[in-house]
This record gives structure tokens, sequence and C-alpha cells, in this order.
């Protein structure tokens, strides 16, 4: 190694804070092992032995969207025979048919609706919260929450008040996707802004609601954007303490106009992976989502700074499928999980959302 890399390794080890150029020089020179190493010890500081992992299902409620992302598998426009629209009434159907099953979590998302307002989504948390009362209801992006609160004319905290207020108690992180301007507007150019994002989430923290973070990788952007965009996280955590997890989700290229681009390696992943638990060093989480990188490369995960999986998902979630992810399927048991926790030398623990361990 290189001097200059020993000591940033060595601060890393330390405990201390990594500066954005320092990032990108161990991004760039480390060798895969020496950020396993260091990864897996700054995991270890924050959980110990732990993995955790929940019982969750999915509720997508439509794939039709106001916006049209470069990179979406998901999207379906209306009146296309793969387009979705469920009604409240199959909503509870759906979320009924869990009841009785252990599920501590229902996670809400999907695509922009151009037609549904926020009463209706108030209406479709009280409706889930109705049946699953014990469960955490998870719901809508930052995108999506941005959507129907501005269609509704309201401020930005009123209307996440409202939604809270009917049940919805976490929000996922998707929508990030990456956060520097120029990528942004080549990957997502109608969507809403990364400033947006980050101030949704900076409001819902505000208001007590713990919220999730991710980034979309593996595209066109460069090193330096993913750090860029990780350092916005960091500042942001900083200043409110509200993010529990940070999820890095691989690009993939099936069915959607950016498949050019192609996909990166599972080194590459872990890499993302490690580099995302060593900057982070604020957001208690960082989890390795098995529904996208499969099963396999999950576990090896668990030896790059990841200490959680996701849950039992149920068969109930198409975006990753429809990116050509290789389980399209995607459900998993609990002893399922535990194992692949055991394989890797450590210990499987149930949590809620909120990680509070059961």
């Amino acid at each position: 190694m290189t001097g200059e890399l020993r000591h940033i390794a060595d601060a890393v080890r330390a405990g201390r804070r990594i500066a954005a150029d320092e990032a990108l020089a161990l991004w760039r020179e480390a060798p895969l092992w020496l950020l396993g190493e260091l990864a897996d010890g700054r995991k270890r500081a924050v959980s110990g032995d732990k993995v955790y992992y929940n019982r969750n299902f999915h509720i997508e409620p439509t794939n039709r969207c106001v916006f049209n992302c470069r990179f979406c598998s998901y999207r379906r426009p209306k009146g296309d025979p793969e387009a979705w629209d469920y009604s409240l009434e199959e909503i509870e159907a759906i979320t009924r048919a869990r009841a009785g099953q252990g599920m501590t979590e229902v996670h809400i998302v999907g695509g922009v609706h151009p037609d549904h307002g926020l009463d209706h989504y108030v209406e479709m948390i009280r409706r889930v919260k109705a049946i699953l009362p014990e469960a955490t209801v998870k719901a809508f992006t930052a995108v999506e929450l941005a959507y129907m609160i501005r269609r509704a004319g309201l401020p930005l905290g009123e209307g996440l008040r409202r939604l809270r207020d009917a049940g919805m108690e976490a929000i996922p992180g998707g929508g990030a996707e990456i956060f520097d301007e120029e990528i942004r507007a080549r990957i997502c150019p109608d969507k809403g802004s990364a400033a947006e994002w980050l101030a949704v989430h900076e409001a819902a923290h505000g208001l007590g609601i713990r919220t999730n973070a991710t980034i979309l990788y593996g595209h066109i952007e460069e090193l330096r954007h993913r750090i860029d965009h990780l350092d916005r996280l960091r500042a942001l955590q900083d200043r409110t303490g509200g993010f529990n997890a940070f999820i890095p989700l691989k690009y993939r290229n099936f069915g959607n106009a950016m498949a050019e681009a192609g996909e990166v390696s599972v080194v590459e992943d872990l890499r993302m992976l490690a580099m995302s638990r060593i900057y982070l060093d604020n957001i208690p989480h960082i989890k390795a989502y098995w529904v996208m990188y499969g099963k396999t490369t999950t576990e090896l995960a668990l030896a790059f700074g990841a200490d959680d999986i996701d849950g039992t998902i149920d068969d109930t979630t198409k975006i990753y499928a429809m990116a050509g992810a290789d389980d399209r399927r995607p459900s998993m048991t609990t002893a399922e999980m535990q194992a692949i926790v055991r394989r890797a030398g450590l210990r499987a623990v149930e949590r809620d959302t909120l990680y509070n361990e059961l």
C-alpha cells in the first residue's frame, strides 16, 4: 500500500471520519480484501455479529407513472397489457391475505400515478392499518410524496402530518437515484430534484418519521458522483439523525432505455457496499437487498459491511423482477434467511422496521 492509502486505512480502523477525497482514493486504490476488512470492522462496531431481517410484504399499487425515467423497467402506460392500478378494495384484499402471518412491516411503493391525490393515499394507509394494526406501514418514496402533497396544494410538512396521522410510520429510501444534477438530468430529467428528495426526508425527520436512503449505481455515473451522493446523505444525517438504513441499489439493464450501459460486476457491488459502510459513519445500518443481489451475493455482502438483508417479501414485488433480477418471484422464509446469515458466520436477528429486536 502507498503511504496515503495506509494513512486512510488507519483512520478508518480508528473510527475517524474520512473526507471525500480520501474516500475517492480508497475506492480507487484499495484491494478488495482491504475494503472488506475496513467495512467489516465498521459494521461490527455498530452491530457486532448481528445481521437483521424482518417479516414483510410489499404493496405496489400501480406501475403507471407520470415520469419516464430512462433506467426504469417497471413503468407502463395506461392501456398496456402489463399495466396495473389496484383499487383500494384490491389493496385491502392483498393486505387481508397476509393477516395472521406475523408480518411486522407493509412496504408500499409504486409509480407516481397521474390521477390519485393525497386523500387517496391517506385512505389507503388507513385501510391497511385497520387490517394489520400490528404492522408498521413504511410507505411512498420521496418522489411520490412530493408529487401527491404538491398536487394537494399543501406545505410539505402538513402533507406528511396527514399521512403520519393516518398510520404512515416510516418512509423507504427509493427515488434518490443519483444526486448529481448533471447525471440526474440524463437518466431521469423530469423527475423530482435531489434537493426535493432531501427536503422530503429532512421534513419527515423533523416530524419524527424515520426513513431510509438509497443510491442507484452502476450505470453512467463515476465514483465521484457516488461519493457526492453519500456525502449529501451524511450531511443530512448529521443534521437530523433520522435515517435508519442505507441501501445501495444496483442498476439492472433489462427492459429499459439504458440497456447499453450494461451492469457492473459482483466485485463492484461489494466495493459499493463496503464504501457505503465506511463513508456513512452516522447511518446505523447498511442493507444488502437480497431481491436485487440474489441470495449468493447477499451472503458475500455480509463480509463487506452489510448488517441487514431485508425481509421475507412473499413474492409481492415486481420492480427488480421486471428489470431482469435472477429471482422472478422473490420470497424467502425466515429459516432460509437465518441459514444465509449462519453460513456467513454471523447471527440472524429478527427486527421490526425501526430496528427493535423481536
